[in-house]
């Protein structure tokens, strides 16, 4: 019998997950139907109920239902605790297994398909939302040389910063800090986890920040040239990158939970991939 899984969300027509886990499914042998769910706002659980009762294995939450998730779970990953939202959940019987992949899906993409260890790396991350959030622990699991987060509200990234230091099995200074406060300081890797270029706004950030041999990445994918890239571009970044590979690695991360079986993201990356111009 074909096992069912979706893609839950409010809008949901813009999501590539269903592309993304039938070809999982083709390359793996796995027999699976992978639908979008749209759901009504304010009706979350009801929807994913329904879900369930009809059959339904698993599901990806994508906006704005990673909270409402993060509450209709019964066990939640460490994972997803600390990012405080859900983006995959498992159902088995009453159980809703909940797990936060975006963060290990990102610092899959950097450290082996594009090539670039955090080991040792000064790392700046624009925004302290739920992005950031879910993406600290990976990112300091890999011993980088320091993480500084900088938020227009300063007080968010002190938290972030703060909740990060407690919860790191390593011990990396964790900074949060305003664009104001960032000086002459340079970053070997920066990543945008802000929502300006969803909008084709530019955060203050200086295109100072930006080290020699810098990569750049926008957590944003398919939107081309961002005004944030095209920052580091003037600033003679020639890294740049943006978030189409960390949404294939983490649906990957998301298919072998589920499977027992980890697809190669390769192709999918190339069909997904908007040239960066």
């Amino acid at each position: 019998m074909t096992d069912r899984y979706a893609v839950i969300g409010n809008p949901i027509e813009q999501s590539k997950s269903p592309l993304i886990h039938t070809a999982f499914a083709q390359v793996t042998g796995q027999d699976i139907e992978y639908t979008k769910v749209l759901s009504p706002l304010g009706e979350f659980a009801q929807t994913v109920d329904a879900f369930r009762a009809a059959g339904g294995r698993g599901m990806n939450v994508t906006a704005p239902f990673k909270l409402d998730a993060f509450a209709y779970a019964t066990d939640l990953a460490p994972g997803a605790q600390m990012a405080g939202a859900v983006n995959a959940m498992k159902f088995e019987g009453d159980k809703v297994y909940a797990e936060n992949f975006d963060g290990v899906g990102l610092v899959r993409d950097v450290v082996h398909n594009l090539g670039c260890p955090l080991q040792g790396r000064r790392i700046l991350i624009l925004g302290a939302g739920g992005a950031t959030r879910g993406a600290l622990l990976p990112m300091l699991a890999q011993g980088p040389a320091e993480v500084v987060i900088v938020n227009r509200t300063v007080a968010k990234a002190e938290e972030l910063a703060d909740l990060a230091r407690k919860h790191q099995s390593a011990s990396v200074p964790v900074r949060g800090v305003g664009y104001a406060d960032l000086g002459g300081q340079t970053f070997d890797v920066v990543f945008n986890a802000t929502s300006a270029s969803l909008t084709a706004q530019l955060p203050p950030l200086s295109a100072a920040a930006f080290a020699p041999g810098c990569l750049a990445y926008e957590l944003a994918y398919g939107k081309g040239l961002t005004p944030f890239l095209k920052l580091a571009q003037q600033a003679g970044v020639t890294r740049l990158a943006d978030g189409v590979g960390m949404l294939a690695e983490q649906a990957a991360e998301a298919f072998e939970w589920w499977r027992g079986v980890r697809p190669d993201t390769a192709a999918v990356i190339e069909k997904l991939t908007v040239p960066l111009v």
